[in-house]
């Protein structure tokens, strides 16, 4: 991939003079302007600042959906089978799928795509695959980027699921609008572990598969687990849903619209300023692993030995790491 000498991004393939016209071809609804400029965010490219300026204007309208939970749960189905429901609705819908990373290309594996039939020749649908480039969050900092892109593009919902690797995936917390934690019966272990992690962060609990055995015990755990933390047990609700047949899906739509409600009242700013924070915070997390990485060589070893002897503590070796 060809880089710009100065800035050392990908080089764009959209000219900076072409950005304006890109940007309201995609306010139009060319898919492939979508499409382009979608691609210049995630690379992150030359182009990538004055799209990002271009599309400030346009931006707020969107409600941000996110959507996690253990694998097996039934995510990428239950985001199919509301994306029908919604454009039923005569909403217009934009999804974010992050996928594993491929081991060979470090692009995405498209599992998540492939079970999406309800985006399948829908003009009022964009998903886009997206890579995990190993955050454990569940996220990678261009999630936020195409949510910005999907949004100035001038969708009413954007749709945001996390590549499902556990309780690690709280990155959704600090990106989307309303959260959804997403279970299903005879998941055993994954229950707990959301127990003590996911559920912090659940705006909406789902139990899918709720034709399945044991749906109603599984409902049950949750609406316990939730009974102890006095602050959230009047507030999350838990829902049952069956996205093979579409029940209680309108009943999950009807959720979040009154969820939505609440966020909209929110000015747009400060939502998106959310994001924003965490942009910021995963930049500073990566610029600390480069040193950490860059200090391996020698500086960190001598750090380590101070610390192992007492003689300077773990904060004061990390300061001093951080100020070399």
């Amino acid at each position: 991939m060809k880089t710009d000498e100065k800035t050392r991004a990908p080089v764009a393939r959209i000219p900076d003079a072409d950005v304006p016209g890109t940007v309201e071809r995609m306010r139009k609804g060319e898919r492939r302007a979508i499409a382009s400029v979608i691609t210049e965010l995630e690379r992150l490219s030359a182009a990538a600042p004055a799209l990002l300026r271009s599309l400030q204007p346009h931006l707020g309208h969107a409600l941000v959906v996110g959507f996690t939970g253990p694998p097996g749960a039934g995510k990428s189905t239950l985001v199919n089978a509301i994306i029908a429901q919604l454009r039923q609705q005569g909403r217009t819908v934009g999804v974010i799928a992050v996928d594993p990373s491929s081991p060979v290309s470090g692009g995405a594996i498209l599992g998540d795509r492939i079970r999406m039939t309800a985006a399948l020749d829908d003009d009022g649908v964009f998903v886009r695959s997206l890579a995990s480039r190993g955050y454990l969050g569940g996220l990678s900092p261009a999630a936020v980027r195409i949510i910005d892109a999907l949004d100035g593009a001038g969708y009413d919902v954007v749709l945001l699921e996390t590549v499902g690797t556990g309780q690690n995936e709280i990155d959704v917390a600090e990106v989307a609008d309303i959260r959804v934690v997403i279970a299903a019966p005879g998941l055993g272990d994954d229950i707990q572990a959301m127990k003590s992690g996911l559920l912090e962060i659940a705006d909406v609990i789902v139990v899918n598969k709720a034709d399945r055995p044991g749906a109603e015990q599984t409902l049950q755990q949750l609406v316990g687990a939730l009974s102890i933390r006095a602050t959230m047990s009047d507030k999350v609700p838990v829902l049952k849903t069956s996205a093979i047949n579409g029940e209680g899906v309108p009943k999950l739509i009807e959720t979040l619209d009154q969820l939505g409600g609440k966020v909209r009242a929110e000015d747009a700013v400060s939502r998106r300023r959310r994001r924003a924070r965490y942009l910021i915070a995963r930049a500073a997390s990566d610029i600390v692993a480069n040193r950490i990485k860059a200090g391996s060589k020698g500086g960190l070893d001598t750090l380590a030995d101070s610390v192992l002897s007492g003689t300077m503590s773990p904060h004061a070796a990390a300061t001093r790491l951080l100020e070399d």
